[in-house]
């Protein structure tokens, strides 16, 4: 995690207030999530301290040492909402923060569900033999999204609009949900000699865009239809005056089908694997909101695949929401918790809201 915590009260110190205004938005929002600290990378003035393939490469240099070194890395797989540019990949300027020797790598594309996306990657790497070891990572770079002063020439069209120059809920909800920071973790195909491991059983993923429309996006807009319009099909003043490259999210269709979507998708992993579900220890969810967690609590219950809340394990309240990197930093605290012992088993949950996707995992403490 980079720099300081950042508390409640400091945030728009950080990000700024559009239009010199405090959000009206701010204070509804975080007593919802229930987010009381998160990280940035950032200074007071607004400037980065770190860029995200920075921020990616330190969490990766934190998994090496004496026997397992930069050299010995076989694959490299990085998931990001957020890379610092287009092209090249995001995974390729990691590579080039970390150095070392010329590997695989692959940057796997989406939102929250990207980082176990590349952990997928590499465990079927080393699970085929293709690789002996790979390194998977989940991060972000939220905060600089969320600066004020990309609103700012929305903030004039809505002036000159003679309108309250007030961002748009869709856009100002989730400057107060996201957090930056990075996660990696060492793939390998035979357990740690000297400390637990966790070993992966399988890990399972889902999209439903055959079925739901756009829910959070950037860099382009919806039309009345529901359907995307890319950035390539705007003029550049639109492009500032439309803040088309702002990260927003459409509220009502999370609401009406993130919940819903997930515990559809684990119904189907039950039947199709024969789990019990009585059997998991350590329920890792990925909530964007704690606002999210009764209303899962209520599916799962519906659909007779309770997990008593002792059994779950999170921590959004004291670190945001850093999206990919979010079940990274769920795992890290777990597994250094001393809470977990040989034959424990965790199952993980990633929802991605960009048009819904879900990625469940089992693993086993051994």
């Amino acid at each position: 995690m980079p720099n300081n915590p950042v508390p409640n009260e400091d945030m728009e110190n950080y990000l700024g207030r559009i239009d010199g205004m405090p959000s009206k938005a701010k204070g509804i929002i975080l007593r919802n999530n229930q987010i009381k600290k998160r990280y940035y990378a950032l200074d007071e003035q607004g400037k980065s301290t770190h860029s995200n393939a920075q921020l990616t490469a330190e969490a990766i240099k934190r998994l090496l040492d004496i026997k397992f070194t930069v050299n010995d890395i076989e694959l490299l797989a990085c998931g990001t909402t957020s890379p610092d540019q287009l092209l090249p990949s995001h995974a390729s300027m990691v590579h080039g923060e970390l150095g070392g020797k010329p590997i695989e790598i692959i940057s796997p594309a989406g939102s929250c569900a990207s980082g176990l996306h590349a952990l997928k990657y590499g465990y079927l790497s080393v699970l085929s033999g293709e690789k002996s070891n790979s390194v998977a990572a989940g991060s972000e770079k939220f905060s600089t999204w969320m600066l004020s002063k990309n609103f700012e020439k929305e903030s004039e069209r809505l002036h000159k609009l003679k309108k309250e120059p007030i961002i748009a809920f869709e856009k100002d909800f989730l400057r107060w949900m996201l957090s930056d920071g990075a996660g990696a973790s060492l793939i390998e195909n035979k357990p740690n000699e000297n400390d637990l491991s966790l070993r992966i059983d399988w890990i399972e993923s889902i999209s439903y865009a055959n079925q739901l429309k756009t829910c959070m996006y950037a860099g382009g807009e919806k039309d009345k239809n529901g359907d995307m319009d890319g950035w390539k099909d705007y003029n550049p003043e639109e492009l500032m005056t439309r803040s088309v490259f702002s990260l927003r999210q459409d509220v009502n269709l999370l609401g009406d089908n993130i919940v819903q979507a997930g515990g559809m998708f684990l119904q189907d992993i039950v039947k199709k694997r024969g789990l019990n579900l009585d059997k998991v220890d350590f329920f890792l969810p990925h909530l964007s909101s704690e606002y999210f967690r009764f209303r899962i609590e209520d599916e799962t219950k519906k659909r007779g695949l309770f997990i008593p809340q002792e059994k779950w394990f999170t921590n959004l309240t004291k670190l945001g929401n850093v999206g990919a990197a979010s079940v990274y930093f769920m795992l890290e605290e777990l597994f250094h918790s001393g809470k977990l012992e040989k034959g424990s088993q965790i199952l993980l949950m990633v929802p991605e809201s960009a048009r819904f996707s879900y990625v469940y995992a089992w693993m086993t403490a051994v």
